[in-house]
């Protein structure tokens, strides 16, 4: 398929051409994203920098090449939207490994560190010295190219405008959590109840877990780029792009992340916002009921075929992981989530489960 015939096609609403695209767009197009990143790390001068830097590629990758699914959502403007993508994960991506292993539990240090991620989707903010709270100093100007590639794509975008303050919401509750999740044990809970105190009125369908692990969610930033490529964007259209992603869609992709997480993270004495359901029981029907109102919202959206992939294909992709099997509890709530599953859902995970088998 040559690449006008790529630019004219309709989003893809079934498996087989969805997987078609990113085995052919997305991994390889990501795959040139990350190297030409690696190659920035390794000449970070501080070392510990530029370790984290390099994990946050290493163990992280799927992050962006799941992210970049949407870049195919709307193909002629992949070439924007992908480096945009790949940019603005990776900086999360390394602000987490920074922040969880952290040189101190300084919540203003991490404000500041996050303070990237809100100026790499204002297009014409200022860059500062994001590491000036903490001992690490120079990483050879990683994070402020990391902000500028996201920058000079979305002044690209022609709808920007309207989903600009959308964006900003999502990623200003992103950092939120990052702050008050890897502050001093004794005092994230605390911090957390209180914050969720204040937005709980807008989400009254949720705990304040749920709450939490939506805002951890990139994937309504990304669904909102892919919108503001149309010129005929409006602040209307925007906010119900982002109702449709936050709190449903974005909520499931992080508790099935901590779902899977459970073990690893007790071990390592990690918060983990699965940890506060009940029972195994209440965790199945409260996620089950995310994933219902997940496929009420996307109804919503143009191309509602596009994003019933992602919900499948999330679940697919988490639920399939080898933890899963090695965790009772765990494979309790997955037999629980998997049952009536759509032919969809259980192509992506046999998919899943063989890319994972040729990467072993």
């Amino acid at each position: 398929m040559n690449e006008r015939a790529i630019g004219a096609a309709k989003a893809p609403s079934k498996p087989l051409r969805l997987m078609y695209r990113v085995y052919r767009y997305v991994l390889p197009g990501v795959s040139a994203e990350l190297e030409g990143l690696k190659q920035r790390a390794l000449r970070i001068p501080d070392p510990e920098l530029r370790a984290q830097a390099l994990a946050s590629m290493a163990d992280k990758r799927f992050h962006c090449q799941g992210g970049s699914v949407y870049a195919i959502l709307d193909p002629s403007n992949r070439h924007l939207l992908l480096p945009l993508i790949v940019a603005l994960q990776t900086i999360s991506d390394y602000l987490d490994n920074l922040c969880d292993r952290s040189t101190s539990l300084d919540a203003d240090d991490f404000r500041l560190l996050h303070r990237s991620m809100l100026d790499a989707v204002d297009p014409y903010a200022e860059l500062t010295n994001y590491y000036a709270l903490r001992q690490e100093q120079d990483d050879g100007g990683y994070l402020h190219h990391l902000v500028r590639t996201c920058q000079n794509q979305i002044r690209l975008l022609p709808g920007y405008a309207a989903a600009q303050p959308e964006i900003t919401r999502l990623v200003s509750l992103y950092g939120d959590l990052q702050v008050y999740k890897h502050i001093r044990k004794d005092l994230r809970e605390e911090q957390l109840l209180a914050w969720w105190e204040r937005n709980r009125d807008e989400l009254p369908h949720m705990g304040w877990n749920e709450f939490a692990a939506a805002t951890g969610s990139t994937l309504g930033m990304f669904a909102l780029f892919t919108a503001a490529a149309d010129p005929a964007l409006t602040p209307e259209r925007a906010r119900a792009v982002r109702d449709c992603y936050f709190p449903y869609v974005c909520g499931l992709h992080i508790l099935l992340d901590y779902l899977i997480d459970q073990d690893e993270d007790r071990a390592g004495g990690d918060l983990n916002f699965c940890n506060y359901y009940r029972d195994p029981q209440e965790a199945a029907e409260r996620i089950g009921f995310i994933v219902e109102k997940a496929r009420e919202d996307i109804r919503r959206l143009p191309d509602p075929g596009f994003h019933r992939l992602i919900v499948e294909g999330l679940l697919a992709l988490y639920l399939s992981d080898p933890k899963v099997s090695v965790q009772p509890e765990v494979k309790r709530v997955s037999r629980y989530l998997m049952k009536r599953s759509p032919l969809a859902r259980r192509f992506f995970l046999m998919n899943s489960v063989w890319i994972r088998r040729i990467r072993a």
